[in-house]
């Protein structure tokens, strides 16, 4: 029998494959049938993560991209559409923090980076509206869905991370406006939404949250202590929503930011 959350031979393109959640993204959604573009700058990682698929029985192309050029994002949605003809999904993984967008609790707050923080910005929020302008329009033909990735950031006010909570916030607004322009103009054709992931482990935050001897800094004390699961995610957690976003399962869905937090969110503390 069909089942509405299957994924069987959609081609998904999926950037930010070569980080810790993108590793997850790819292969969930390769278990769950879809042809999967690997799209990441790391050539090397992107090719072993599109071979470590096809050994498995399962279909893959690695793309080698940045998202923030759009020379090579035209140049690897060339490749997929004259290899497999059509694109049906796109998950906008690729993403993160950088130093210089990081105002420390010592610092001047009326001294901002703000190169740094634009350099946040750049990456996080047009580094998912280009690749959707790359990719999107190529979902109208035969429909698709789009799904960003959106951070706790976003709704809730986190410190030191200014630069990538401006940009996440930008994200979720992103999502929803472009979800309704969507709509109007294709219906329930090609949808967008967000996954807002609570803490998980990944290269970037995991020096900021634990300890050499495996226990917790104070910053990541205090993020379990604001978890009622008490425990940081493991990325392949998100699959799940991932899968339901970009399948039929969730077809009269859009605009939304699905929360996979643990409970962070709605936890007042008290």
């Amino acid at each position: 029998m069909h089942s509405s959350f299957s994924l069987e031979d959609k081609v998904i393109i999926v950037t930010g494959a070569t980080g810790v959640l993108g590793h997850s993204f790819v292969n969930g959604l390769a278990e769950a049938g879809a042809i999967v573009g690997v799209l990441g700058r790391n050539e090397a990682v992107a090719n072993e993560r599109a071979e470590e698929i096809l050994k498995k029985g399962g279909k893959a192309i690695a793309l080698i991209a940045d998202v923030q050029n759009e020379a090579q994002l035209l140049a690897a949605r060339d490749l997929v559409l004259k290899t497999y003809g059509r694109i049906d999904g796109l998950v906008n993984g690729a993403g993160g923090n950088r130093p210089d967008g990081i105002l420390q609790p010592d610092e001047n707050i009326f001294k901002l980076n703000v190169d740094g923080m634009k350099e946040v910005m750049d990456l996080n929020l047009w580094g998912t509206l280009l690749p959707t302008q790359v990719f999107g329009e190529s979902l109208t033909e035969n429909g698709g869905s789009i799904v960003n990735i959106s951070s706790m950031s976003a709704q809730r006010a986190l410190s030191k991370v200014m630069g990538y909570s401006l940009a996440k916030a930008a994200v979720d607004a992103y999502t929803r406006w472009f979800a309704v322009e969507l709509a109007n103009r294709y219906q329930d054709k090609v949808r967008m939404n967000a996954i807002a992931p609570g803490f998980f482990l990944t290269d970037q935050n995991r020096a900021l949250l634990t300890k050499e001897d495996g226990g917790y800094t104070q910053r990541g004390q205090l993020v379990l202590n604001q978890t009622p699961f008490k425990r940081f995610g493991h990325p392949d957690e998100l699959i799940g929503a991932l899968i339901w976003l970009l399948s039929d399962a969730s077809k009269f869905v859009t605009g939304t930011v699905v929360n996979v937090d643990g409970g962070f969110i709605v936890n007042s503390g008290v």
